[in-house]
């Protein structure tokens, strides 16, 4: 039996310090039958000269954002399946293969996911309850926060036709607004291994800027106004709920340090997709 190719999508931006490490824990996969695809987001150091020295596809573009770069890499792919890895973090060396073999016997799934050991500089770090691995349908954990981690999934590629890429107009959170639309479509397997290490604690890291529930209150609004026919009433309330505590934090913030422009449009945007309806459903379920 012919096996699957599996492509490897690796976005980075100035990352020559640490992506040789990234590159080589794909190579040193037990699964060998897989192709690498390192896209480079316009970064200014020696990148192009290291990604020389490996057997990778390398794909160079103006610096345009990591969702761009991802979606570059899956429209370069001839994989049938997908993983990416974010460019400062490893995969353990069996984790293409138990993937593959997990979804070859639970056909159920499109999505497996595993979990990850955290570092923040030479420090572990124990994630918290909250952060627990989405397993199952998890709209409701989708809502609130990233509970899938975009280094240790493997999709199959088909995932992309049935919700989409990932959204370029968000230059963070974009991984964040991505699960919500698969949240909503389709259940996510989860591996229970340690089969990524993942590093943290840097300030080139897209997670280290402010501001970010104003992207993920723009994402639920989206996420609200896009799908209305695949959304239930008690998702509609949730997501309403979630969107409010969200934007009420950012606004209060925004107000505190004069991001006026900002404060005033989401305040704008969400009134305008909430309307009364929604409003007096979460009033009435909570009474």
């Amino acid at each position: 039996m012919k096996k699957p190719l599996v492509s490897v999508i690796i976005p980075t931006y100035n990352r020559a310090y640490v992506l040789p490490k990234a590159i080589e824990s794909v190579l040193n996969q037990t699964f060998k039958n897989l192709e690498i695809i390192v896209v480079d987001d316009g970064s200014t150091d020696f990148t192009p000269y290291l990604i020389s020295k490996y057997p990778v596809k390398y794909v160079r573009k103006s610096n345009q954002g990591v969702a761009r770069a991802r979606n570059t890499g899956i429209l370069k792919s001839k994989g049938d399946f997908i993983a990416f890895l974010d460019s400062d973090d490893v995969f353990v060396e069996t984790k293409l293969e138990k993937q593959l073999n997990f979804l070859e016997k639970h056909p159920e799934y499109k999505i497996v996911q595993t979990e990850e050991i955290w570092y923040k500089g030479e420090r572990k770090i124990n994630p918290k309850k909250i952060h627990q691995k989405a397993e199952g349908w998890f709209f409701d954990r989708a809502i609130k926060l990233c509970v899938v981690s975009i280094s240790t999934v493997l999709i199959k590629k088909e995932v992309f036709n049935e919700v989409g890429f990932f959204d370029e107009d968000f230059p963070v959170c974009e991984d964040y607004e991505f699960w919500l639309r698969v949240a909503l479509k389709m259940p996510v397997g989860l591996i229970k291994e340690y089969l990524v290490i993942k590093s943290g604690g840097r300030p080139d890291q897209l997670s280290a800027k402010k501001g970010l529930d104003y992207y993920r209150t723009l994402a639920l609004i989206k996420l609200f106004k896009n799908y209305q026919k695949d959304l239930k009433l008690e998702q509609k309330i949730m997501l309403y709920a979630e969107a409010k505590r969200k934007f009420e934090i950012f606004y209060k913030g925004a107000l505190k340090h004069g991001n006026l422009e900002k404060a005033y449009f989401l305040k704008k945007i969400f009134e305008k997709t909430f309307g009364d309806s929604i409003i007096s459903s979460y009033k009435y379920l909570r009474e």
